[in-house]
Formats: C-alpha cells, structure tokens, sequence
C-alpha cells in the first residue's frame, strides 16, 4: 500500500490540483486510474502523477482508488512534460494530459482501423547523396550515434533533397534502438510523406496521427503507438503529442510555418514540446526549412541551434525565375482582370509546352467582403464581428473565423438598398475565372473549403501529381512541400495579402510564402517560371523572394526587429480575458496589469500595455479584453509565473473571468 496524487478528469478550474489517494504498490506515474470523487463517491477517470506520497491531511479521510485501466496508459516522460506545459503557459493539468489523449475505446480484434492499410508507398531511385546531402548527414548522424542532444537548423533552398536527410537520419535514429516523429505543416503534405516512407521503411512500422482522421482511426493508431507496434510517426502538429517512448529524433518540416503554433488553448510552440521531449531520452531535432523563421536563424546565429546548409538543388538545376509584374501599370493600361498580360502570356506558353500551373492566392471564397454601395456598410459576423466572404458555390456569407453560413441577401441589412457589391477575389473567384480563359484545360481548387476530409485533399493532390490537372489554384495549402516535377509556371495572383495582415510577422510571412510557392516551380529537367503580380513590387521582402536571397533578407528583417524589440529580442505575452460581463473582462484585465506592474522585474525595460478590445472575438454573450506585455528576453518564464499566480487568485475567490496565456501570439500588432 502507498499513497498517490493524481489529477482528476474533471474540466472546472476549481478542481485543477491534486487529489491524494491509497493505492496498490503496482501503481505507477502515468497509469490512468478510476477514483471515487466529491461527497457522493462516483467514479471519476484520474492520471497518477506522483507515487510514494507522503499525505497532508489524516489517512482516514483518505480514498482508495478503486481500479486501473488495463489497457490505456501515459509514460513518465508525458506526465513530466505535462507539469512542464502547465508552468510555462499557464494551463490546467488535464489540458495538458489532453494533448497527449485519443477519445475512445480499444477496437474488437480484427475490426481496427489503418487508415493508409492499402497505400503501397513509393520507391524513389535515389542513385547518390549530393555532397551536401552527405555532409548534413555526417553531422546529425554523430549527434545520434553518441546520444547527444543537439538541434539542427537544416537550411536548404526549395528541391535540394532535405526530405532524403530526413529519412537517412530516421534510418539511423531506428538502428541505433529508438523511436522517431516526423511533422509536416499541412495534414495535405502528409500524402506525400507518407508514401515515400511506406515505400523505404514498410507499413507496418509507421502511424499517423492527424486531425483530419476519423475517430476510430486516431485512437486505432494511438493505441499501436503506445503499445510499441510502430517505430515512427508521421503527423501534423497533433504527431509531437504521439506516446512513443525512448524518441530519439523529431523533425519538424518547413519549420517556419505558423501552423506549429496552436491557435487553441493550450497555446503551445511545437517547437517547444519537441525539444522538452527530447531532454529526456538525449534525442536530436532537426528544423527544415527553405526559408528559416527569423527566431529560428538567429538562435543558430547564437549558437542554440546548429546550421547545416543545402546551397543547390539535388537535380543541380537553376532555381526558378521570378518576375515581378506592377499591377498598378495593368490598371493604369486598362487592365482590371485577375490576370495581368505577363501571367496570362505565360500560362498559354506553359500549357502549350505540356506542363502544368499553380495559381496561388492566400484568400479562399469567391468575394472577400460584401458591402453596400449606398451606406456603406460591410456584412460582419454577429457572433464575431469579422467580415464575411462570399462563397458563391453556396451563395453563402461566410465567417473565416467561427465558420458560420449567412444567407447572402440580396438586399442590405441595415438601410435595405438593393446595391449589394461583392469585392476582391478569393481562390473560388480564381478557379472560375481560369476555367473562363482556358475551358480547354483541367482546372482544380485545393483550399480549406475544397479540403473538407482526407479522401478529398489526396485525390486533388493525387490528380495533379498524376497529370489529370493541368492547373491548382490554391492558398497556402500548394506552397507548402508538395514536389511536383512538371510545374512549369507559378503565378502568384497577389502578394500583397499577406503584407497587409497586423502583425509584425508580414513582411517575413511575405518572403517565405513567395519563395516556398516559387518553389514548386522547376523541380523536373527544365527551368521553372515564377510571376508574381503585386503593387508593391520595391518592398525588399519581394525583391529579396525574387533573387532567392534569404540572408539578405534576414539582414534586413533583423535590423528591423532589434529597432522596435520585436522577437526575437524579446518575448511578446498576450492575457486574455473573457467574461459574459464586459466591465468585468476589462476590470480584471486592468487589475492584471496592476499586479504585473507591481511584480516588475527589470524596471524601464518591459512595458505592459493597457487593456485593449480583442475585435476578433465578440461573443454573443461574452466579451474579451487583453493586454500585451512586451518582456526583455530570459524573463518570459518569470512573467507567466506571476500571471499564472494572478489566474490563481481569480480560482479562489470564484471570479468568474476566465484567462488564457498565449507566448508571441501571432497576428497581435
């Protein structure tokens, strides 16, 4: 007989602490248990997180757990990572436990799900590493074959065979006894990845784990995982949560694409919880990128991580050609289409040559904003406040933000004037207007709206890989790793979407989704062509994007950062506060800042702005106030420690304002 805390399965805050219960010697930290709980004793599913505990309060009052679930499970090494989560973005225990769960219940024998079961993976003829290859490989293969933590950098310019270092080091990483994950950005890249690993390493050592999954198949493949059945895991963010044990590398493709961060509480970096991981088993991760995050690039500067470059393409070809069109000449010449002549010259040539397009524009729907032309309104969410867009394949007003479907009146809500004008275009927009000029031609849209399940994403892709599409429009989803060897051309409709978001990121987010997108351009036997139209075309973001030139860029972008002290010279915290009383959500905001202001730790050099109304959440029955503490950096542990304590406080005298933490949010200034 001992003595354990656990945490109790229950989602109020109130209840966010350990319980101590009796229990059999057999129990360990991460068995998932079954406690009587509160004064009528049901049972209630609990996570054992200390053993050998020495009780606080009389041992008759004391409980015993009842039973242990036989079959699910959690390892040391996830309870230690859950305590870590908790402290460093100030969550609850069980919303850390969470991430590291699959709802369900183990399959009858024979009925479990695989969901690639029938994939026959893809055998590539590669003949010879390039000396680069070669020497990244060296690197990281002595990091692993000695058990030393190490993080690489692996910055490659786009088809220079980083996914071949990838599966070389998972080859190493599995021979020396351990366990390996493998990330992409998109659940559509994971396709792609997926076939190329059945094809080297067999089916029967791989799972997936990802949103877009059924239910049953996700818990079918956490359940292989923990039971030891697989030796890698190929997922998107969801895969840095997967249980295997003894990991001894994670990679994390196209590093810098914001997906990684999680947009939900917990609002965790993946980055982060890859490297906690890895501290424990000593294991490597590598960070691959074409165009590194700034952060990224400056931690290798500092010696944090350490680079490795791939200068030239596995094919030693040219990279594209990118060319800049001035849109404000093609309005200027009369010109108002989607297209300008220079794009349109050049698809007609590429399709002519048997080759094939990609259209990018990072906007999906039809129209991205309906308003009146007689009193100027514009149709917002009422639930959020954001614009609608326009879908027409619905006739559908849509919010981005929440998801929810309006009725696209045809007259105006607020003065009830006919003048309804749709504006700007969006990928649906584009597909149309490209099948109007080229009917000849197969045309085909991958967005979030086309992307509704993995069925559909693999047979857009599929069709596009094999031949049968001659252009995909898309957004962000065809920038994004996927290698297809005769694109001919890549147009980018407008590059200046991304370069007008509020967010500090924009001109970095600009460069890498010009470069990434160009660089799907060319990967075959001839030279690809990149034309991006723009109204910008001086903003050294593009300029640099059209010459392939990161470091210059980054020399740039740097100098900008350490001039405002934008990340990475130091850490931007957001506090959120929600309340179904507005005074309430901003009372306790401003009382946050108080509190945060009289717990200072480097007087002069952190500033702690006011309260702010958070415009892209208006809640039917709530509201939400932030505030932005722009912290020195080696203080942001510090800080969280002190808004946790206030969140704390809040728990105890039953405030009834909940609070979230999110560490350099994205899309804040």
């Amino acid at each position: 007989m001992k003595y354990v805390n656990v945490v109790i399965d229950n989602k109020s805050k109130y209840t966010d602490t350990f319980y101590t219960y009796s229990a059999d010697d057999s129990i360990r930290v991460g068995d998932v248990v079954y406690v009587p709980f509160n004064r009528g004793n049901s049972l209630k599913t609990a996570y054992v997180f200390q053993t050998d505990v020495e009780p606080e309060c009389e041992l008759s009052k004391i409980k015993a757990v009842d039973s242990v679930d036989p079959i699910i499970s959690l390892t040391e090494e996830i309870i230690d990572t859950c305590r870590w989560m908790k402290s460093r973005y100030g969550i609850k225990y069980l919303d850390a436990v969470k991430c590291f769960l699959q709802p369900g219940k183990p399959a009858k024998a024979g009925r479990e799900k695989e969901p690639y079961r029938d994939e026959e993976g893809e055998t590539q003829d590669i003949r010879a590493l390039t000396a680069e290859q070669e020497a990244a490989v060296a690197r990281i293969s002595e990091a692993i074959k000695t058990n030393r933590q190490e993080n690489f950098l692996l910055h490659g310019v786009t088809g220079s065979g980083k996914t071949e270092v990838y599966m070389q080091s998972i080859s190493m990483t599995i021979e020396a006894g351990k366990t390996a994950i493998m990330l992409v950005p998109e659940i559509a890249l994971t396709k792609q990845i997926i076939d190329r690993f059945i094809g080297r390493f067999g089916k029967e050592s791989i799972a997936v784990l990802h949103s877009k999954l059924t239910g049953r198949e996700r818990f079918d493949e956490w359940l292989r995982i923990r039971q030891g059945k697989v030796k890698i895991v190929i997922g998107a963010r969801l895969g840095v949560f997967a249980p295997l044990e003894n990991i001894g590398l994670i990679i994390l493709d196209e590093e810098h694409e914001a997906t990684y961060k999680s947009d939900k509480t917990p609002k965790y970096e993946t980055v982060d919880i890859a490297v906690k991981r890895l501290m424990k088993y000593k294991g490597v991760l590598i960070l691959g990128s074409a165009t590194p995050s700034v952060v990224s690039y400056r931690r290798a500067e500092e010696g944090i991580y350490t680079l490795i470059e791939l200068k030239e393409r596995y094919n030693h070809g040219p990279l594209p050609k990118v060319e800049l069109v001035d849109m404000k000449n093609e309005l200027k010449a009369g010109n108002q289409s989607v297209f300008s002549g220079r794009l349109y010259e050049e698809m007609k040539r590429t399709l002519d040559e048997g080759q094939q397009i990609i259209l990018f524009l990072n906007r999906r729907g039809y129209s991205t904003f309906i308003s009146c032309r007689e009193c100027g309104e514009v149709m917002r969410c009422p639930e959020c406040g954001i614009s609608l867009t326009y879908h027409k394949k619905e006739n559908a007003a849509v919010c981005h933000y929440c998801g929810k479907h309006f009725r696209a009146d045809s007259d105006c809500p607020e003065c009830g004037s006919p003048f309804i004008k749709f504006s700007g275009a969006g990928t649906e927009k584009v597909e149309e207007f490209t099948k109007e000029m080229f009917p000849d031609h197969a045309v085909e849209r991958l967005d979030l709206d086309t992307a509704k399940n993995n069925r559909e994403i693999n047979r857009i892709v599929n069709s596009f890989s094999r031949g049968k599409t001659d252009i995909l429009v898309g957004t962000q989803l065809v920038a994004k790793g996927l290698d297809f060897k005769n694109v001919g051309l890549v147009g980018v409709i407008s590059a200046d979407v991304s370069l007008n978001i509020p967010d500090y990121r924009s001109t970095e987010r600009t460069f890498q989704l010009v470069t990434q997108v160009a660089g799907r351009a060319g990967r075959g036997d001839r030279e690809g062509r990149v034309i991006v139209q723009t109204f910008t075309p001086d903003n050294f973001a593009l300029t640099s994007a059209a010459r392939h030139d990161y470091r210059g860029f980054y020399n740039k972008e740097i100098q900008v950062r350490e001039y405002m002290n934008y990340p990475p010279f130091t850490d931007l915290i957001m506090v959120e506060f929600t309340a179904t009383d507005e005074a309430l959500a901003v009372n306790t905001a401003s009382a946050c800042r108080e509190y945060l202001q009289r717990c200072r730790l480097e007087d002069g050099k952190e500033t702690i702005f006011d309260p702010r109304e958070s415009y892209s959440f208006k809640g039917k029955d709530s509201y939400r106030y932030y505030i932005l503490i722009k912290c020195p950096k080696g203080l942001r542990n510090m800080y969280v420690h002190c808004i946790s304590s206030f969140g704390d406080n809040l728990v105890k005298n039953k405030i009834d304002c909940t609070m979230i933490i999110d560490v350099n949010p994205y899309g804040t200034l």
